[in-house]
C-alpha cells in the first residue's frame, strides 16, 4: 500500500524533514516566479507590435500615448516619455543640464531608463538560477542522509533484513527525485526567460537608438 506525503514526512527524522520541507518551499517559490514572469513576458511580447506603428503617428506625443496603451508592462513607454521630456529646452533650463549638450543629456536619460528596465526584466531570474543550481544538491543531502540511515540499520542488525533497508533507501530515492523535480522546471524556465530577455533587450536598444537620433535632431 503506497504511503501518503504526510506519512512519508512523519517517518523522517528532523534533518530529513527539514530537507524535504526546504525542497517543497523552493518548488513553491520557483513555480510562483515562473508563472508571474511568464505572465509578465507574455504581456511584454504582446505589446511589442506597437513599436512598428510608433513612428507612423502624426506627432511624438500621439506616438507616446498610443504606445502607452499597448505597453501594459510599461517597458518601452518610459524611454519615449523621458526622451520627450529631456528634449524640451525649458525642462533642461530648470536643472543642471542647462549648459550640457543636448545629445549628452539625451544619452544619459535614455541610458538611465534602459538600466531601470533591465533591472525589472531580470528580476527573479537570479532566484530561478539559484534554485536550479542548488536544488539537486539539497536533494543529494537528503539522499546521503537516507543512505546513512540504511547503513546504520544494517550495521546494528545481526542479519540483513530488507525491511530495515527499504525505508531509508526509499527516503533517499524520494529526496533525489524531489531535488530533480524542483531543479528541472527552474532551469528550463530560466533559459526560456533569458531568451525572451535577449530579444527584448535588442528591441529596447534599437528603440533607444532611434529615439536618440530623433530627439537630437530636434535640439
Amino acid at each position: 500500500m503506497p504511503i501518503t506525503i504526510t506519512q512519508y514526512l512523519m517517518q523522517l527524522d528532523t534533518l530529513g524533514r527539514a530537507v524535504a520541507l526546504l525542497l517543497i518551499l523552493m518548488s513553491l517559490v520557483s513555480w510562483f516566479t515562473i508563472f508571474s514572469k511568464a505572465w509578465s513576458f507574455w504581456r511584454i511580447r504582446r505589446g511589442t507590435s506597437a513599436l512598428h506603428f510608433f513612428w507612423q503617428a502624426p506627432t511624438m506625443q500621439d506616438a507616446v500615448n498610443s504606445l502607452a496603451v499597448s505597453d501594459v508592462e510599461n517597458i518601452y513607454t518610459p524611454l519615449a516619455k523621458q526622451g520627450l521630456a529631456a528634449s524640451d529646452p525649458q525642462v533642461r533650463a530648470r536643472s543642471m543640464m542647462a549648459n550640457t549638450d543636448a545629445a549628452d543629456v539625451m544619452t544619459r536619460v535614455l541610458r538611465e531608463e534602459l538600466t531601470s528596465v533591465t533591472v525589472r526584466l531580470e528580476s527573479g531570474l537570479t532566484l530561478l538560477a539559484s534554485i536550479g543550481a542548488t536544488a539537486p544538491f539539497v536533494g543529494l543531502l537528503g539522499t546521503v542522509w537516507g543512505i546513512y540511515h540504511a547503513l546504520t540499520a544494517v550495521s546494528g542488525s545481526s542479519a540483513i533484513q530488507i525491511d530495515l533497508v527499504a525505508g531509508p533507501v526509499g527516503e533517499a530515492l524520494v529526496m533525489t527525485g524531489l531535488g530533480l523535480m524542483v531543479a528541472i522546471p527552474a532551469v528550463l524556465a530560466y533559459n526560456a526567460f533569458n531568451r525572451i530577455n535577449r530579444i527584448t533587450f535588442a528591441e529596447l536598444d534599437g528603440f533607444a537608438f532611434d529615439l536618440h537620433a530623433y530627439f537630437t535632431k530636434l535640439s
